[in-house]
């Protein structure tokens, strides 16, 4: 992740509070950028996070419990297994180099009955469709589905199809920051017209789930 982006490590990602799980006492967040994720947490618990940035990382020690500077690959040794019941990946496994690996991975840091909360930039999204297949165009950017530091991509069916073979259960998958919300007029009618036409996943910029360990 650049380190020129500091608006990228800030988010509190507040859409992604539906997916958290009841009851949760120790939580581990991998990419926690500057630590703000925690303030859509309400019980208390023990927070630990993982950060490759070592300037959000510094921020987020001000937040969190523990913070580990460094890619996870590198650092996992460094975290307990069978520890947390609670482990977010917002945005995360599109910038792995091996991200079957690491969703396995996980599984051996979370604990019996322990959630796992992810989300992925959706690849089919609307404006995203549009500038493909009309603009003809593939253009990176600093942030979004197209982030410069992204190394793969995914739609909803591919990133159930993932989940499956690493062997997490789906508890709940939903699409989230809907395109054209808050807007309306022709516009918003528009954008209707052409989630018809492409499918109703394409109105998502994201997806996200909740999964457990399939073999507890």
């Amino acid at each position: 992740m650049s380190n020129q982006r500091p608006n990228y490590y800030q988010s509190q990602r507040h859409e992604m509070q539906q997916f958290l799980p009841a009851r949760y006492s120790k939580v581990l967040e991998i990419g926690c950028g500057e630590g703000n994720f925690r303030n859509n947490l309400e019980a208390q618990h023990e927070y630990w996070g993982v950060e490759q940035n070592s300037d959000a990382a510094t921020k987020a020690s001000a937040l969190l419990d523990k913070v580990i500077v460094g890619n996870y690959e590198d650092v996992s040794d460094q975290l307990p297994k069978q520890h947390f019941d609670l482990i977010i990946c917002n945005d995360v496994i599109e910038h792995m180099e091996n991200h079957i690996e690491f969703l396995r991975d996980l599984k051996q840091k979370l604990s019996w009955g322990g959630s796992l909360v992810l989300s992925i930039p959706n690849v089919r999204y609307l404006s995203n469709i549009n500038e493909l297949l009309f603009s003809k165009d593939w253009r990176y950017r600093d942030a979004g589905v197209l982030d410069l530091t992204h190394l793969r991509f995914f739609t909803k069916k591919s990133l159930l199809r993932v989940m499956q073979q690493t062997g997490w259960k789906v508890d709940k998958i939903k699409g989230v920051n809907r395109y054209g919300s808050g807007n309306g007029g022709p516009r918003l009618l528009l954008s209707y017209i052409m989630q018809l036409i492409y499918g109703l996943d394409s109105a998502y910029l994201q997806y996200a789930v909740r999964a457990s360990d399939e073999s507890q």
